[in-house]
């Protein structure tokens, strides 16, 4: 495992983040959007991923009434399949932990295999479906959900089937 440092996003990490959201998503998030979460949403939570003093990933969070809802997360594609979103991930669990929250939800591209599998080896099932979500293309969303308490709606068990 990677030795990596976390802690809470800065305004000025916004260069390097964006460098790796545009390199990371089809319709990257505008910088303003970063700026707009850090500095104006109570709610919100962003954490960067730093090795050897240099950011390779991040992940933004919304701490919502009853559950954790992952916004964004991305790793530099030179830094990917080596737990660094898995370590991000985990951020989130300690976060619900801490705030007592039921669940962890997310929304990703039906067409991004790669991101789903990486979220159904975390736990997660795929729990709906929001049609036409990205506004680039219209592609639909899939709803992914991590019960964290009170059991889970698939006894554990994900579908391969979606």
């Amino acid at each position: 495992m990677l030795a990596l440092e976390i802690r809470p996003m800065t305004l000025e990490d916004l260069p390097r983040v964006m460098e790796i959201e545009k390199k990371s998503f089809i319709a990257p998030w505008a910088e303003r959007i970063f700026l707009q979460e850090l500095t104006r949403n109570r709610r919100a939570r962003y954490l960067v991923a730093i090795r050897d003093k240099y950011l390779v990933g991040y992940i933004g969070m919304w701490l919502l009434p009853e559950e954790i809802h992952i916004t964004s997360l991305a790793v530099d594609p030179l830094y990917r399949r080596r737990g660094i979103a898995r370590v991000l991930i985990q951020q989130g669990y300690s976060l619900a932990q801490e705030h007592d929250k039921e669940k962890i939800t997310l929304e990703v591209r039906a067409s991004n295999q790669e991101a789903r599998y990486l979220y159904r080896k975390e736990g997660f099932y795929e729990a709906g479906i929001k049609p036409g979500y990205y506004s680039d293309n219209q592609e639909d969303a899939i709803i992914m959900t991590r019960k964290l308490r009170g059991g889970s709606d698939h006894g554990g068990k994900i579908n391969p089937g979606h």
